[in-house]
């Protein structure tokens, strides 16, 4: 077995939140040694939970739209990592579903990028991922911190989280579209097929 496929067993079998999941535990990742892109989102939806294949919903759609990738391309281990900050769908909260379970990354997230290429491509899909990765300062809005995205390069690319609010967000930052959707494309074109 190698490092990664003993991770990935371990990861899948991990119960640690499994008091807090309604649902049960069901870790939802994708990862090879050999990944290039990583994407981390914030947690598994409903959706997500009962397919057991991540990013399968139309947030997945629009932010596939958005990188500019097709199925196969995004769902090949080989090529893009996708990391959410709880791999387990949180359940349902007041207004949306609940924050990821706060223990899930700094039990695994260290250790998956370990196994990654040293360079790489990470787009953090929201407030979580950027928070966690990102030195941002007191008080930064997810807005100023997607708009500031090439302070944030050449290895981190902030984006807002792709649910259906953000195509209200999109009509109120026009700018998205316009100058972030190209970079994006452009980042994660060159990411796959460097040289």
């Amino acid at each position: 077995m190698t490092p990664t496929d003993s991770l990935l067993a371990s990861i899948r079998a991990c119960t640690v939140c499994s008091d807090f999941l309604a649902a049960g535990p069901r870790p939802i990742v994708q990862f090879s040694d050999t990944a290039r892109i990583v994407i981390i989102g914030q947690a598994p939806g409903s959706k997500v939970h009962a397919s057991g294949v991540p990013w399968n919903d139309d947030s997945g759609d629009r932010l596939r739209d958005w990188i500019s990738l097709s199925k196969d391309r995004f769902y090949d281990p080989a090529r893009v990592a996708l990391v959410p900050m709880g791999f387990c769908y949180p359940g349902k909260g007041n207004g949306g579903d609940l924050p990821p379970r706060p223990e899930c990354a700094p039990l695994w997230h260290s250790r998956i990028m370990d196994l990654l290429p040293v360079k790489r491509l990470t787009l953090l899909v929201g407030t979580y991922a950027q928070q966690a990765y990102l030195k941002l300062p007191k008080g930064a809005t997810l807005t100023e911190t997607v708009r500031e995205f090439p302070a944030h390069g050449p290895n981190f690319f902030p984006l807002p989280h792709p649910a259906w609010r953000s195509v209200i967000w999109i009509k109120r930052n026009p700018w998205f579209e316009r100058d972030v959707l190209p970079a994006l494309r452009s980042r994660v074109r060159a990411s796959l097929e460097p040289g």
